[in-house]
């Protein structure tokens, strides 16, 4: 793909409306984001767009990312078979909440996650409730380590039984959160409010962005979309 093709492209969102007050012309900003999206750092993309006599900060490219990663439907539609739950707990603003995470065992895609105030049957209740809002997962089989969740998912018809060995999945991605987190600061210093926006930014890089070495390199969303 040339140059020119890249830059004629569009992402299937409105650009011009999620960047209205940005200095930038869209097609470069999405040139930007699609760059990054295919391997390049994001200091790597600054020179890329010094080439087109754009000079912007690599905090700049940065902002334009997350943007998108927050207006964009993350993650696709799914109808997983086999779904691994479990919640970790998490310090925000130094108060200790409960992040649930929903995953697909097999495309390794993130499904769905959530940060409570505490954990328990009823806010396992609601996360799934949220979950079956966004995938098809009536024939899904749900793998969890505690009888809880069982209770909550007869509540939603759903289909579950106790797994300690096949469930990996969960665990690594609940170990790739924790050392990102950890590169910066040991909590976030803020709202929950704040805390969902971060993980919503992340869920968005983990399914589209990060190349998956269980998938062949393939990212998540790839995996299911193709």
């Amino acid at each position: 793909m040339t140059l020119a093709d890249l830059l004629r492209e569009t992402l299937d969102v409105d650009c011009d409306e999620i960047w209205e007050n940005e200095r930038t012309p869209t097609p470069v900003r999405v040139f930007g984001v699609r760059l990054h999206s295919m391997g390049l750092s994001v200091r790597e993309v600054v020179p890329v767009l010094e080439l087109l006599g754009v000079d912007r900060s690599h905090g700049a490219i940065w902002n334009w990312r997350h943007t998108l990663a927050e207006v964009q439907g993350d993650p696709p539609t799914a109808e997983p078979s086999r779904i691994a739950v479990d919640e970790t707990q998490i310090e925000v603003d130094g108060e200790k909440r409960w992040l649930y995470a929903a995953i697909d065992t097999e495309s390794k895609l993130l499904l769905e996650i959530d940060v409570f105030g505490r954990r328990g049957t009823d806010p396992a209740a609601a996360f799934l409730h949220r979950l079956t809002e966004k995938h098809d997962v009536a024939d899904a089989e749900f793998l969890v380590d505690a009888g809880g969740y069982l209770t909550a998912l007869a509540r939603r018809e759903l289909s579950g039984q106790l797994d300690y060995s096949e469930r990996n999945t969960i665990e690594k991605w609940f170990q790739t959160v924790s050392m990102r987190l950890d590169r910066f600061h040991t909590f976030w210093r803020g709202s929950p409010a704040s805390a969902r926006r971060w993980l919503g930014r992340f869920r968005y890089y983990y399914n589209r962005d990060r190349p998956n070495q269980a998938l062949d390199g393939r990212t998540p969303a790839e995996e299911v979309q193709n």
